[in-house]
């Protein structure tokens, strides 16, 4: 069972830099594609990703949950321009890059969110978007 970045994911890299068989890769253009996303066909479920995460948001993908709850502060990420997702986040990634998104929004302490269409979506970025591969 592959691993699946969440829309908790904003931009850090560290997973990346970990694995062993280079299955993770930055979605662009970021605007589009703001997460990393594994390679379900590449990852051999290693975990290694899973402790280099500082945003906790990998997770294998049947334990994405349905019911996260936030702490509070957790910020999601997705497309810019999606609704309800108009906050900026101005950060850093794991060698002190700059890291900037344009939409997301914070979670409020013991706000629920599902996180499983992060699932298709990963999908989609290795079946149809920028991650597609021609055979």
């Amino acid at each position: 069972m592959p691993h699946v970045i969440t829309s908790l994911c904003l931009r850090d890299g560290g997973c990346q830099t970990v694995c062993p068989v280079e299955c993770i890769v930055a979605g662009k253009p970021e605007d589009q594609w703001p997460l990393y996303y594994i390679d379900a066909d590449t990852c051999i479920d290693c975990g290694a990703c899973v402790p280099e995460c500082p945003w906790a948001a990998i997770f294998p993908e049947d334990e994405v949950p349905s019911a996260y709850t936030a702490k509070g502060g957790e910020k999601l990420s997705q497309p810019k321009g999606t609704a309800d997702f108009s906050e900026i986040y101005d950060g850093k990634n794991h060698n002190g890059e700059a890291v900037h998104l344009e939409g997301t929004k914070t979670l409020a302490a013991g706000e629920t969110v599902d996180l499983t269409p992060d699932i298709a979506v990963n999908i989609k970025f290795f079946k149809e978007g920028p991650g597609y591969k021609a055979a």
